[in-house]
């Protein structure tokens, strides 16, 4: 009985992961979710980390199949880039944007109220477009290990944005990124995606130990630029938003790019 009782436990343990795993992809990005899978949104944060991961490696796929074909690194960086925002369905630029316009009224009462507001300003515009160009130009001028460092900005990204939703209080009372707050997640959390992103940079180590300063720009700069960033938006804000959960994602993303380039 006692063993039954530990296979079904087992086993029950396991079609919660799958099915909050299921729910964190169908939620963070637009691949297809079979009708059948059942999905199970409350905790899909703490997997955000690895959904990270997995969308750089798509990413990382695409890089080397165009790399295959003989295209120029800057037209291929801006494919890739493109990809990206196609995978996540410009979920997260679009709240860099949102973030972006609400920032920029000088007002912090009516932060939140511009912040709300479906159509896009200049300032929201000129962050798309500064991210865009910073992810294309520096992708481009990396020249080797370039999935790794996909894998890496993905995953830095959404740590960054879990990070966030630990430790900084949601500023209203419905939108996308509630249900994240709703779930009550811990810092203990955290521990799982750290401790794969520090593995993506001993797999680096381990592929060639000359790149130990791109190894330790990915694990130190990339945890760095994740916690920095959210605690930028939250001393403007006071706190986070479903919003600036996207710009977390995005700015590291960008940022830590520009790392790597600069490494």
């Amino acid at each position: 009985m006692s063993n039954r009782r530990w296979v079904k436990g087992v086993l029950r343990f396991w079609h919660q992961q799958t099915s909050t795993l299921a729910a964190a992809i169908a939620f963070y990005t637009c691949l297809p979710v079979p009708t059948s899978w059942t999905l199970a949104f409350p905790g899909i944060a703490r997997l955000a980390p690895l959904v990270g991961l997995m969308i750089g490696g798509i990413l990382g796929l695409l890089d080397a199949g165009l790399h295959l074909l003989g295209m120029p690194a800057f037209t291929k960086s801006a494919l890739v880039v493109v990809a990206g925002i196609a995978l996540t369905g410009g979920l997260h630029l679009d709240g860099a944007m949102d973030t972006a316009d609400g920032l920029a009224v000088p007002d912090p009462q009516r932060r939140l109220e511009v912040m709300s507001d479906s159509v896009t300003g200049a300032f929201g515009a000129m962050a798309a477009i500064a991210l865009l160009l910073l992810k294309t130009s520096a992708l481009a001028d990396i020249e080797s290990h370039r999935w790794l460092a996909l894998m890496a900005a993905a995953g830095w990204g959404r740590w960054g944005q879990l990070v966030a939703i630990i430790c900084y209080p949601y500023l209203k009372p419905t939108g996308k990124g509630a249900i994240h707050k709703e779930s009550n997640h811990s810092a203990y959390d955290l521990v799982p995606g750290f401790l794969a992103l520090l593995g993506l940079s001993g797999f680096l180590l381990i592929l060639d130990d000359r790149n130990w300063l791109i190894a330790a720009g990915m694990a130190f700069g990339g945890s760095a630029i994740a916690v920095l960033t959210g605690a930028w938006f939250n001393h403007k804000l006071g706190g986070h938003t479903g919003d600036t959960y996207g710009a977390v994602v995005e700015w590291t993303e960008a940022l830590l790019l520009c790392l790597l380039t600069g490494l």
